[in-house]
């Protein structure tokens, strides 16, 4: 086998490890070759430099490539005093080994002892080697640098956590000190912020800028305007440039480079990386790996953005869709219960509502169908409905057809294919001193009554969902309820919990109907507490839907 030489001619190669550097040892099968001309050119044929020394330490032959690798030793030199250091500290130590570099090459060199005496030193240049090596491990770095700012850029969803990351991140493995400016998401806030982390920072500094930064600094107004231009760094930066926002004992910047922070909908600000005065500039590989963090974490910031408008909107939607606080009614006693679904909204589509009439109370009950948001507009819709309708009809059957008919006329009703079960009814004074409660249904569960002796009975309601049938039909009944009976209407999301030893068996109405006998006489409060911890410990932490309870007890006159 052979290969090229550094002078470009071909020689032997000889071969890997500790045995390539060891001397030949002849083989029984044949002999060395005694001819001195002979064995010189094979030496000087070797792609690696041979360097022999006698007992005393000095050069007794050197060969070709020992003679371009090592210039300066010639037979005769103290290889001890050599001006390699390390080679000279390597034969003074006699430690047989040495790595170094000389005249801008990497080499390494082996020492093996000769027979006669002596040792030869068997030098490589590792220098393409090397090279190769470092890039790997350069490259596995920046690997595993985008993959730690990834997870940290994506775990986040807050936006001032995220421009914490943003800043945090690259400090040192990119620059010294790295900047965020951006925009405020807050509508009549322009002037641009600025977060800043630099090596030896306790933490994160912000503060807000004025667009003077933006033009002293060359490329910054160009990146907040989301120009996608290849960043390039920005060398001799004058402090007084950046003084507002690096840290005082900084000093002069060395190199600086500025990469924009796009996202999907547009610049989400501006990263800005600076390197202390002595640091070795940014290489393209640093440019490219500082441009990829950039659109990282530009979308991080977007996506952060994003979820700060739906948090901020499911408030908004959560507030307004909470059940109200139940007003005092004559003879009647009132208590509520409601647990989301649990879901990053906490929105939902169960409800209920009791508005005052002249001699009781108009009370609902409702399940939207579906969930999230969609089931939260139209619970709203049906909620603000009610509130209208109710001014002209209070008769239970007639205002569920009133409330069907609205539903089902909305110009995207068959778009959107929802609809509402619902338990609409009225209580007024009873002739025996107790309440006498008229209740319309719309496909609801029926409600349940607790007698005062502890007797659990089902008020048989039925009719059709609201919303989903123009000529939908719907029935009215009459329950009268004696001084301390309660009635209990409730949503399928207590029924159909799913929990138990392997969280799939439902509490079902058979838990439920034993639950209310076990409270009987008890205030309606007291009663929703007790269902509601039944529920929670059946759930045990397992998700559920929306649950809405309603109770109706009718006063003690006492």
């Amino acid at each position: 086998m052979t290969t090229t030489r550094r002078d470009g001619h071909a020689g032997p190669v000889s071969g890997a490890g500790q045995a390539a550097h060891a001397p030949a040892q002849p083989s029984s099968g044949g002999s060395l070759p005694t001819d001195p001309q002979l064995a010189r050119e094979l030496l000087d044929g070797l792609a690696e430099a041979v360097v022999t020394t006698d007992r005393a330490g000095r050069v007794t032959l050197v060969n070709a490539m020992a003679g371009q690798l090592l210039p300066e030793l010639t037979p005769g030199t103290d290889l001890a005093a050599h001006t390699v250091a390390a080679l000279a500290r390597a034969a003074a130590e006699g430690t047989g080994t040495f790595d170094a570099e000389h005249h801008g090459r990497r080499l390494r060199g082996v020492c093996r002892p000769l027979a006669a005496g002596g040792c030869a030193w068997y030098v490589r240049d590792v220098t393409d080697e090397q090279t190769r090596t470092d890039a790997l491990l350069a490259e596995r770095s920046r690997t595993a640098f985008l993959a730690r700012a990834g997870s940290r850029l994506g775990l986040s969803l807050h936006r001032e956590q995220t421009l914490r990351a943003a800043v945090t991140l690259p400090v040192p493995y990119l620059a010294d000190v790295a900047l965020v400016v951006h925009r405020p998401p807050q509508p009549g806030e322009d002037l641009p912020h600025w977060l800043r982390y630099a090596d030896g920072e306790s933490g994160p500094v912000g503060g807000v800028g004025s667009w003077q930064l933006a033009d002293a600094v060359p490329g910054l107004a160009e990146a907040l305007h989301g120009e996608s231009t290849d960043p390039s760094p920005w060398r001799d930066a004058e402090r007084a440039d950046l003084a507002a926002v690096l840290p005082e004992t900084f000093g002069r910047p060395g190199t600086v480079l500025i990469s924009p922070m796009l996202s999907a909908g547009g610049p989400a600000g501006a990263l800005i990386l600076v390197r202390r005065h002595g640091r070795a500039g940014f290489d393209p590989r640093d440019i490219e790996l500082a441009r990829e963090f950039a659109a990282r974490a530009g979308s991080a910031i977007a996506a952060a953005d994003l979820y700060g408008e739906q948090a901020h909107l499911a408030r908004v939607l959560q507030h307004s869709l909470l059940p109200p606080a139940l007003p005092p009614v004559p003879g009647v006693t009132l208590a509520g219960g409601y647990r989301s679904a649990g879901d990053s909204l906490r929105i939902g589509g169960d409800f209920y509502e009791v508005f005052p009439t002249a001699t009781g109370a108009l009370f609902a009950l409702g399940d939207v169908c579906g969930k999230g948001v969609g089931a939260a507009v139209l619970t709203g819709r049906v909620r603000q409905s009610l509130q209208t309708l109710r001014l002209v009809e209070q008769r239970p059957r007639e205002l569920v057809e009133l409330l069907n008919r609205a539903l089902f006329d909305s110009p995207d009703a068959a778009r959107r294919s929802q609809f509402t079960t619902l338990l609409l009814g009225t209580t007024g004074p009873g002739t025996d001193g107790g309440v006498r409660v008229r209740i319309a249904g719309g496909g609801h569960p029926s409600p349940l009554v607790v007698r005062a002796d502890g007797t659990v009975a089902e008020v048989r309601v039925g009719g059709m969902p609201i919303g989903a049938f123009a000529s939908a039909t719907f029935v009215e009944v009459e329950v009268r309820l004696a001084p301390g009976e309660l009635l209990l209407a409730y949503t399928d999301g207590v029924t159909e919990a799913r929990g138990g030893s392997a969280a799939v068996e439902m509490f079902g109405e058979h838990r439920l109907r034993q639950a209310l006998a076990s409270v009987a006489g008890l205030p309606p409060a007291a009663v929703i507490d007790r269902l509601l911890q039944l529920v929670d410990e059946w759930l045990d932490g397992e998700s559920h839907d929306d649950i809405a309870m309603l109770a109706v007890c009718a006063a003690d006159p006492g």
